[in-house]
């Protein structure tokens, strides 16, 4: 009797479950954007793993390839009215 003779038992089904991953959704818009925040402070932060803030207030430690996203529409707006 192998692994999954043992599994299955009399029932013939396996004794295993799927586990179905779903990404978390209590993070908000903000995950689905690349925002602007200041060349200095992410080369800081890929330096000292602190966390920068981006202009429309959201913080976090870059991790992502940003061209990957669309310009978070907070961002670009604050930054069209900085020009």
């Amino acid at each position: 009797m192998g692994f999954l003779d043992d599994l299955r038992g009399k029932s013939g089904k396996t004794g295993l479950l799927e586990k179905e991953l779903l990404a978390p959704t209590d993070e908000g818009d903000h995950e689905r954007f690349s925002h602007y925040v200041d060349k200095n402070k992410i080369t800081e932060s890929a330096v000292t793993g602190k966390p920068v803030r981006a202009l429309c207030g959201k913080k976090w430690i870059p991790n992502r390839d940003p061209q990957k996203f669309p310009v978070c529409p907070t961002c670009k707006e604050i930054h069209a009215r900085l020009k």
